[in-house]
């Protein structure tokens, strides 16, 4: 048996009203991959930040090669060989590969930084990772997929990573990019680093990780063997019930509804003469590869950015739509794929940032309501579920699911006849998923349309009453659920001319 790197036991972690941890632990072997899972709030991030010096454990030991330590702060978990990946980028843009490796860390010649000796320390990192990456490429240039490799050769870079955790790493990635990022997961894993996988895609721990971890409010499940462990299993494991999400065969919508949303010749810099229509009680599914112009169509009909030229239509009559508030007007909500840079306000509280968009239903001649606010946020929280300790916790204390949950409070009390669902379940474990799932349906069976985004295949698949596929800012596709399958898709997907 490989040599244990790591071990985690009786770690308790208690914030004000929250006993976060609960006698939670975690082991992490030499060469493995261990998926650590478990639903949004479960305690993933928090175990997380205390093996990387975020939050200081308030009992409990950590083990490093069979050596008690202390971890005092994110540079001490460094320097003892720990370190972590993030799910949302931290590179600067502008910057260079090798700049954005070793900053804060540059080899000085004199006063000056050795940019030739910075270039060649990069060069000789990424050659040992087999990566074909220039130093000298500014990050933007760099697909995601590459920049996630930085990522992880940055976090390499400090020479002694035993225990590499990554955070969703294929969260933002296509399915080619995934089996990239596997590869290289493969050969690090050969070098004897151990490797903490968090995701909350069922389907690639059988791919790629050895044992899983499952987490449950706050507390430790059990560890299983990947290879001896169904998938069912494991969800079970992590939900404490059975999940099973039955994919649509047919459209529920009938063949006469009524369009409620028509966008005709749509342009912009990214999209290219696109036009569709949205029926009432439908739900419409938009897939395509990363880059294929579906958020930015989005974003034109929800006024975010300027379009060049076309028409929307609401209910058959045309919409000046310039602006976000244009849009709400016009009863049409957008949930981003960004949920913390343009869905919230982190700083708010749970109640604030429900209410955000419709201050104008729950405000008096001159003061905002704060007691209606409170009622009806916490209305909504418990109808979608949200875990909190109450509805005046501020929104960036939250997981990442509880958030999203926070961003569809806010549409449910507005009241928005339009729904656009951007990834709506990025990032999101399967319970919570299943969830969204059932609210979406619950949505569209009440007589609202919602257009959903999704990088998921299988996703649109279970959802979607119609199928509109796009390549490089054109509509390729379009398809009935019942016609629809994921080789059509992407057959779709990927091409580059109409008919």
């Amino acid at each position: 048996m490989a040599e244990t790197i790591l071990r985690m036991y009786g770690i308790q972690k208690y914030f004000p009203g929250v006993h976060a941890l609960d006698n939670a632990q975690l082991e992490v072997r030499e060469g493995e991959v261990m998926a650590l899972i478990g639903e949004n709030g479960a305690g993933k991030s928090t175990l997380m930040k205390i093996l990387t010096g975020v939050y200081t454990k308030d009992e409990g030991t950590i083990e490093l090669f069979g050596e008690k330590v202390e971890i005092n702060g994110p540079h001490d978990a460094q320097s003892k060989g720990i370190s972590i990946v993030h799910q949302e980028l931290n590179l600067m843009q502008d910057l260079t590969v090798a700049e954005n490796i070793f900053i804060g860390r540059e080899p000085m010649k004199g006063l000056f930084v050795d940019k030739a000796e910075q270039n060649r320390m990069t060069e000789e990192l990424l050659q040992s990772l087999h990566l074909n990456i220039s130093a000298k490429t500014q990050v933007k240039r760099l697909t995601v997929a590459k920049q996630q490799m930085v990522e992880i050769a940055k976090a390499l870079s400090y020479n002694n990573t035993k225990v590499l955790i990554m955070d969703e790493p294929s969260a933002a990635l296509t399915e080619s990019e995934i089996e990239d990022l596997f590869t290289f997961i493969r050969r690090l894993k050969a070098t004897g680093v151990g490797i903490v996988y968090i995701s909350h895609r069922m389907d690639e721990l059988k791919q790629i990780t050895d044992r899983i971890t499952v987490m449950r409010d706050g507390q430790y499940v059990d560890t299983v063997e990947t290879a001896a462990t169904s998938i069912d299993q494991v969800v079970q494991m992590m939900v404490g019930r059975v999940i099973y999400e039955e994919p649509k065969t047919q459209s529920a919508v009938p063949a006469d509804a009524p369009v409620v949303l028509e966008a005709e010749h749509l342009v912009s810099d990214d999209v290219k003469d696109v036009s569709f229509q949205l029926r009432k009680g439908e739900i419409l599914g938009f897939a395509g590869l990363m880059g294929a112009g579906r958020t930015e169509t989005a974003r034109l009909v929800c006024g975010a950015d300027k379009r060049e030229s076309g028409v929307i239509k609401v209910n058959g009559k045309e919409v000046n739509i310039r602006s976000p508030r244009d849009a709400v007007e016009a009863g049409i909500g957008y949930l981003s794929e960004d949920r913390k840079r343009f869905g919230l306000c982190l700083g708010l509280s749970v109640a604030d940032n429900t209410a955000m968009a419709s201050l104008d239903k729950l405000s008096g001649p001159v003061f905002v309501n704060d007691r209606k606010i409170t009622e009806e946020s916490l209305k909504y929280a418990e109808a979608v579920r949200t875990k909190t300790p109450s509805v005046r916790t501020l929104v960036r204390s939250l997981s990442g699911g509880n958030q999203q949950k926070v961003v569809l409070s806010k549409w449910l009390l507005r009241d928005c006849d339009i729904l656009i669902f951007d990834e709506p379940t990025r990032g999101i474990d399967v319970g919570a998923k299943s969830e969204i799932y059932k609210l979406m349906n619950q949505l569209a069976a009440e007589g609202k349309s919602i257009i959903m985004i999704s990088s998921e295949l299988p996703e649109l698949l279970r959802m979607s009453d119609r199928v509109i596929v796009m390549c490089e800012g054109r509509v390729t596709g379009e398809m009935d659920i019942a016609e629809a399958t994921q080789e059509n898709i992407m057959t779709y997907a990927t091409k580059r001319e109409v008919g």
